[in-house]
């Protein structure tokens, strides 16, 4: 299986999982990563927290497919897809919790006063979260806002408005049209900078949902609030099944493959 490097100045290992790209980077070095990309913005940066479900997502041919083989970073969110990684490369990523990962990120573009552009959820939520980030990282300058609802008519208007406020950070959640793949359709259009959707992100900013706890996110339990919540969640248990079973199907063509050449 072929392992490439990314990065110039920071050390990122990026690994195929199953024809899909997945990064390793310390959080040592996650910090330097967010200087560079403020310092070169001559590209636009996806940033990806992929899932075992996004990752079968990104198998399929597309638009979601090509952001993520694109995407500047693809991080691990899933602790299935530590254990995958293992078993096919030997490697094993750094996997991190939604919430804190983007916590992290503002917390560095608050010290270098840079900007956000908050796009998604309902009015309300959109708001408290703005009024929320603004208590927290007040140094960090909100340049911008738009609730996920919007008319398609509207769409072109909403992204020359977001092209001229040229944020450092375009933070996108649950609720826009298309969801993750609105980025993905968009990518080419949007403004230089680092671009990040997370599904819920608003809602805990919010307070209208609490996040998975520590304990429940190192032990990869986190997906037993989502059952709780929404009983149909018990049905992913498919692709679960699935994305083991092509595990095992590659393990067994990586070894094929490596006797042939011995």
């Amino acid at each position: 299986m072929e392992i490439v490097k990314t990065g110039d100045l920071v050390e990122i290992e990026r690994i195929d999982l199953l024809g899909v790209p997945i990064d390793i980077i310390a959080e040592d070095r996650f910090e330097q990563f967010v200087h560079e990309s403020l310092k070169n913005k001559e590209f636009g940066k996806n940033i990806v927290l992929l899932s075992v479900w996004d990752l079968l997502r990104a198998r399929r041919p597309g638009d979601y497919r090509n952001m993520v083989t694109d995407a500047a970073l693809v991080i691990p969110i899933s602790k299935s897809l530590l254990g995958g990684a293992r078993f096919l490369t030997g490697k094993t990523p750094v996997r991190y919790m939604p919430f804190d990962f983007v916590v992290s990120i503002l917390s560095f573009l608050e010290a270098c006063e840079e900007t956000v552009y908050l796009l998604g959820g309902k009015p309300p939520i959109l708001r408290k979260t703005e009024k929320n980030i603004r208590e927290t990282f007040p140094r960090l300058r909100i340049i911008g806002r738009c609730p996920g609802v919007f008319r398609k008519q509207s769409e072109e208007t909403l992204i020359l408005s977001i092209r001229k406020s040229a944020p450092s950070l375009l933070l996108i959640g649950q609720g826009i049209r298309g969801r993750e793949r609105w980025l993905a359709r968009n990518t080419a259009s949007l403004p230089k900078g680092m671009r990040l959707w997370v599904s819920d992100m608003f809602e805990v900013f919010a307070e209208k949902r609490k996040r998975p706890s520590r304990f429940a996110f190192d032990h990869g339990l986190e997906w037993v609030g989502f059952c709780l919540k929404k009983p149909f969640f018990i049905f992913r248990v498919f692709p679960f099944i699935y994305y083991h079973f092509l595990l095992l199907v590659y393990r067994i063509k990586n070894r094929k493959q490596i006797a042939a050449k011995t």
